[in-house]
């Protein structure tokens, strides 16, 4: 499981290096190819280990072209999927249009998802931390049937 907040920079050229503890990991489990598409809903990539980023593309693949909704959404994720390898010392490289569309520079947050990573501006990711923060009153967790039950 991909868990976890990293800083991490890009390099001049857009590359990140994966942190040392999930790089084996991702080389067992996808051998090293992973695709980098947009978030949506939020200023931010996702990054997905290419097994689970198929898992993906098997459930775009139910939604129909003929309805706007789901085309646009179609267009959007796949239009923007790239593939990235793992290089020999643990980087991978970020097209432009990814990097532009999070507004990512040189200080940048890897946050772990389960099965896969968003990547963030680092102060984008701060203040969203915080509006999540202060999104989440407590006597709101009970309009959830889902989070009722959910106890730390």
């Amino acid at each position: 499981m991909l868990r976890g907040a990293h800083a991490i920079s890009l390099d001049s050229k857009g590359r990140l290096a994966i942190p040392t503890k999930y790089r084996d990991w991702l080389r067992d489990e996808s051998e090293g190819q992973l695709v980098c598409t947009i978030d949506i809903a939020h200023p931010c990539l996702l990054l997905y280990p290419l097994n689970e980023w198929e898992e993906i593309e098997r459930k775009l693949k139910t939604l129909s072209s003929m309805n706007p909704l789901e085309r646009r959404l179609q267009r959007l994720l796949l239009g923007h999927a790239t593939e990235c390898e793992l290089d020999g010392n643990g980087r991978l490289l970020l097209s432009q249009p990814l990097r532009s569309h999070a507004g990512l520079d040189k200080k940048i947050m890897l946050v772990g998802q389960l099965n896969k990573f968003e990547l963030w501006d680092e102060a984008r990711w701060q203040q969203q931390v915080n509006d999540d923060i202060q999104g989440l009153p407590e006597d709101d967790w009970a309009s959830s049937p889902r989070l009722q039950d959910f106890s730390l």
